[in-house]
């Protein structure tokens, strides 16, 4: 019965479980520090709640600024060779925290840490295309999804003690476990296989035979609504808090409910709700799924400033359960328009455009969706659902202008040689 159990939840080869272990030990180390970002920030690096807005900020411009470099250094150098390098930087960079003091040395420190995690991710974004054949890839993110989401858990319970313990020392040791983890997770990522491709990939001074990833219009629009469709992270992190503290009755205990339930699902339903978003048309089939739930969770706590009790609590809790939704369906049109829409001859410079979309996102919608809900209240909820709506509608258009460029420019069909690591075992 336990095997059968395992069997059902585990994936299903074995490079599909080192990445998803690797992706446990990646998200076991950001959460650690994630989770105690604002007490060390305060206490140990002397921050104002104001300074640390404005250096993440200040941080996400520059990010904003190098994606599409960074995405092109990949086609230079290589994914897998990036992605380990980044990894060991990044393990550094966290050595350094402690030693930062003042507002200076936080926006330099945060900013070129944001650099080198916007390469690493555009990097390990083109591994996993390249890696697994075209039927794996969407299937494998999932997994690889899921298995961040425990990695988080287990980042945020051991920053938890760490800050329940609350000494200096205590809290400086979170940005030390965070580089240790780091580390071995760099070394993990050496060990993984190498990527056999068929398509050659200009290195030299002749890349520019090969249409930007900027010149294609449509894939840069769709990337944008992918953005803004991937804004319910900031419903689920930033507004839904706000909204249940100053407009609702519901207990403030409710939040810890509400995100261990996102957690969980994530985990068990990701892989689920990947399934057939392996091309282009399944893709937007997600994507008006993620539209329609985005919509449906803001009509539903629109009303709960009006409603009392229990009542409160559960359409809260009904509508974070479809904010969840329309995450899982998004991550998975993400997955399937990056590997079905990108020029297999640029996978990094099209994923350093495709994260525009995540840059952007960071910059508008915290302050916009805040002001909207928070000041507006019902019309301002039916913004925030008519701008996901929209996000998911011009998708169809921009992904349809995405293909017929490609066929336009003659880009091969993406074909990875698969490594003998992908049988089951």
């Amino acid at each position: 019965m336990v095997t059968r159990w395992l069997r059902a939840i585990l994936p299903p080869t074995k490079l599909e479980r080192d990445l998803a272990l690797q992706s446990v030990l990646s998200a076991f180390a950001t959460g650690s520090f994630l989770t105690g970002t604002a007490v060390f920030f305060t206490q140990i690096v002397g921050l104002t709640g104001a300074q640390i807005g404005l250096g993440m900020s200040a941080a996400a411009f520059v990010t904003l600024a190098l994606s599409i470099p960074l995405g092109r250094l990949g086609d230079r150098v290589g994914a897998k060779r990036l992605w380990v390098i980044s990894a060991l930087l990044e393990a550094l960079l966290y050595l350094a925290w402690p030693l930062a003091s003042g507002f200076i040395s936080f926006v330099v420190l945060l900013a070129v840490l944001a650099s080198v995690e916007t390469a690493g991710r555009s990097a390990r974004n083109v591994y996993r295309i390249e890696v697994f054949p075209r039927d794996k890839r969407v299937g494998a993110m999932a997994y690889q999804r899921a298995a961040r989401n425990v990695g988080y858990s287990l980042g945020a319970g051991t920053a938890g003690v760490a800050l329940g313990i609350g000494t200096r020392e205590a809290i400086i040791a979170i940005p030390l476990i965070t580089a240790a983890l780091l580390s071995i997770n760099a070394v993990m990522v050496s060990f993984l296989p190498a990527i056999k491709r068929k398509v050659e990939v200009s290195t030299g001074p002749d890349l520019h035979i090969t249409p930007a990833a900027l010149k294609n219009k449509g894939f840069l629009v769709l990337g944008v609504c992918n953005g803004v469709l991937s804004s319910n992270q900031i419903l689920l992190n930033v507004v839904v808090p706000l909204w249940l503290v100053e407009r609702t009755d519901a207990p403030h205990t409710l939040l810890a409910w509400l995100f261990g339930t996102n957690t969980v699902l994530a985990v068990l339903l990701q892989v689920r709700a990947s399934r057939g978003a392996d091309s282009v048309n399944g893709s937007l089939r997600a994507v008006r799924r993620s539209g329609w739930a985005f919509v449906l969770s803001c009509l539903v706590l629109s009303v709960t400033h009006e409603t009392v009790g229990w009542v409160s609590i559960v359409l809260i809790w009904i509508g974070h359960i479809t904010i969840t939704g329309a995450e899982l369906w998004q991550s998975a049109s993400d997955w399937g328009f990056t590997a079905e829409l990108s020029d297999p001859r640029r996978m990094g410079d099209y994923q350093g455009v495709w994260g525009l979309g995540y840059q952007i996102e960071p910059l508008v919608f915290p302050a916009l969706y805040t002001f909207l809900a928070l000041t507006w209240g019902a019309p301002g909820w039916a913004v925030i659902a008519l701008i996901g709506i929209t996000a998911a509608a011009v998708s169809h258009p921009a992904a349809r202008a995405a293909e017929r460029y490609l066929a336009h420019h003659g880009s091969p069909v993406a074909d990875t040689t698969p490594s003998p690591t992908l049988e089951t075992t």
